[in-house]
């Protein structure tokens, strides 16, 4: 008997093949639309539809709409796609999330999704060897670096925690509790320390040396005079590839000072740890086995449709302890077999969650690592590729170093190039100032002329351009129209400046 919302084979088949040839359509077109959509809001709203249909309408008017969705998107796909950590989708990892959709698992535990369960206990372990964290890790996936780095910090407060009261959530009953970062850790660990009742102003933002990395001397001073004051330092968050401009912080030293002060170390390798995978930067992330966790990204650099996020943790024990709570009848497993009363929610404040394992475990099986290995180590060439480039030039200027993918500059007239040579600081700032100015304009004409789309950096005070490349299908040839662009939109602010 035919239910309300199933349609027969027929109707099935034509929704696969024409959802499908869109989808492919995409997929073979998308380096030559443009990056961003030559569109406003108020035009993209007159295009959707107004009412809520009560009828259901035709397949082909639904896919046209879709279609025209993707005429008035951002394209992250495109090789020229510079702006912002997020690579691209691969076609297996899209048609995973179909898959993943269609069964529609809730991977709570192993009782709701047993075969989702142990794909993602698998897919962890792989995640935690690719990047040197170790053969046996052990963790859960998120929804990204944000959702991972506030379960990584409430563990690491809770099982630091001296006294039951501050560990169950009155945080302030005793001495503030302080996390340490650089002055370039990514937002979402200040933010995670505002949401836990911490405070942002209990998150130590620490001086960075010439390669925007963590100085370990100010950490060791910050934490001595904390201490000092009565203070109770429990955290310290290093970064593997910061957004900023992909610096390294020196895992090693960071956590030789977190185990001589009895601190959680944590990782936060959202974006750039799985470029461990690059064996010509695997010696940057050594010290990244001695953290007690690490975040990283899968939809950031393992080109995997958001959203995916991974924690990883070496105590699985610890860990649980931290979320040991009294927990509802309805949810209480009661099978005996440890592999079978296992539970996601004894890990991560999510309950529900989507079947995410899924596009990564088919992903790694289809291409293998070293393909894998291989479009990651490309990344990271064409960044010192531009680097190289922009050093060769006589109108850019490279503002930091280039660690992974991520190529930080500005563009330099050399008229004003001279200038910035002199002894007169006044002289100099008001040329930087100058700059800035220019190389704002210059990014946003850039996104809006749909060529190329970078994103900025503020570097010391610095107005920056920054071109991150999470991408396999970018290429030298993207790198030369990229420059292009940003020189022909420079002509055309140098043009209205007069």
């Amino acid at each position: 008997m035919p239910t309300s919302l199933d349609i027969t084979d027929v109707e099935m088949r034509e929704l696969a093949a024409q959802v499908s040839a869109l989808v492919v359509d995409y997929f073979s077109s998308v380096s030559e639309r443009r990056v961003f959509p030559e569109t406003t809001a108020s035009q993209i709203r007159e295009r959707l539809p107004k009412n809520l249909p009560a009828v259901g309408e035709p397949l082909e008017t639904l896919i046209a709409d879709c279609r025209a969705l993707f005429d008035t998107s951002r394209h992250n796909g495109h090789p020229r796609f510079f702006g912002y950590v997020a690579s691209p989708s691969t076609p297996v990892g899209a048609f995973a999330d179909l898959i993943a959709s269609a069964l529609n698992s809730n991977v709570t535990s192993w009782r709701s999704a047993p075969a989702a369960t142990e794909v993602e206990r698998i897919v962890v372990r792989w995640l935690g060897s690719m990047i040197g964290y170790g053969e046996d890790a052990r963790g859960l996936l998120t929804s990204g670096g944000s959702m991972a780095n506030l379960n990584a910090l409430l563990i690491a407060h809770r099982v630091k925690a001296t006294d039951e009261t501050s560990r169950r959530g009155l945080w302030n009953a005793g001495p503030p509790m302080t996390v340490y970062a650089s002055d370039q850790v990514h937002l979402s660990i200040p933010k995670a320390a505002d949401v836990l009742g911490l405070g942002r102003d209990q998150v130590r933002l620490l001086k960075t040396d010439e390669r925007f990395r963590l100085d370990v001397r100010d950490l060791k001073e910050r934490l001595a005079a904390d201490a000092a004051s009565g203070l109770r330092p429990f955290c310290v968050v290093a970064s593997a590839g910061t957004v900023n401009t992909g610096a390294i912080d020196p895992l090693e030293e960071i956590a030789a000072v977190a185990a001589e002060q009895s601190l959680w170390f944590h990782v936060d390798g959202a974006y750039g740890a799985l470029a461990a995978i690059d064996e010509s930067k695997r010696g940057l992330f050594m010290g990244i086995e001695r953290a007690d966790s690490v975040s990283l990204d899968p939809h950031k650099w393992l080109y995997a449709p958001v959203d995916v996020g991974c924690l990883l943790f070496r105590d699985e024990a610890m860990v649980r302890s931290a979320f040991n709570a009294s927990e509802a009848d309805y949810i209480k497993v009661n099978e005996a077999n440890a592999d079978e009363s296992f539970a996601f929610w004894d890990y991560g404040v999510e309950l529900s969650r989507r079947f995410r394992a899924l596009k990564i475990w088919l992903m790694l099986r289809y291409y293998g690592t070293r393909r894998i290995a291989s479009a990651i180590s490309k990344d990271n060439a064409l960044a010192l590729e531009l680097a190289e480039r922009i050093n060769a030039s006589e109108d850019f200027e490279l503002l930091a170093p280039v660690e992974l993918s991520i190529c930080c500059f500005r563009y330099v007239p050399p008229a004003l190039r001279e200038s910035l040579r002199t002894t007169d600081e006044e002289e100099r700032q008001r040329v930087n100032e100058r700059l800035d100015e220019l190389n704002a304009r210059i990014m946003h004409s850039v996104q809006h002329g749909g060529r190329a789309y970078l994103s900025n950096a503020s570097l010391r005070g610095r107005y920056s351009l920054r071109a991150c490349i999470t991408n396999f299908r970018t290429t030298s040839a993207d790198l030369l129209e990229t420059l292009a662009a940003l020189r022909a939109c420079a002509r055309e602010e140098a043009g209205a400046e007069g």
